[in-house]
């Protein structure tokens, strides 16, 4: 399953009047249709997690500041991702299909917020959530000598 994990660089275009930012095409890969747009706040040093969709792609594209992704599959492999709104270099989409553990970081000064392009509207009964501390072998030791734990409730 995390082969079918994307990173896609996103391009950034400067204009004296401000920079555009690209997101997402229906056209571009990872797009699975849209059920709902919503945004998540991630403080910096805490995680938020884990989290399993059944049905939904998740497009995810920082706003502001920096997150650090941290998915696994049943098979316990696991792949980090730091997307970041301020860096040229990881401005991009992380395109996350269904049945992937998932938790995130903020790892940006102050408030970190991401976008989920998601494939379906939200639904309580399909995505499973667990705390941290299940799979505590997939968090960075930072992280839990921190003790900064959220329960994710919607991402």
């Amino acid at each position: 399953m995390l082969s079918e994990l994307r990173y896609t660089p996103l391009r950034r275009i400067p204009t004296a009047q401000g920079e555009v930012r690209h997101g997402l095409k229906a056209t571009d890969p990872g797009f699975a249709g849209f059920g709902e747009v919503y945004f998540t706040e991630v403080i910096a040093g805490k995680v938020k997690g884990w989290k399993r969709h059944r049905r939904m792609v998740m497009n995810l594209i920082v706003i502001t500041g920096t997150v650090r992704f941290i998915l696994h599959d049943a098979t316990d492999a696991r792949r980090d991702y730091v997307v970041s709104a301020e860096e040229d270099e990881r401005y991009g989409r992380l395109t996350v299909p269904p049945g992937l553990w998932m938790a995130f970081q903020g790892v940006g000064r102050g408030s970190n917020l991401l976008m989920n392009f998601a494939s379906c509207e939200h639904d309580p009964e399909e995505a499973e959530a667990c705390p941290l501390e299940r799979f505590v072998a997939h968090l960075p030791e930072a992280h839990l000598r921190a003790g900064q734990v959220q329960e994710l409730d919607h991402a």
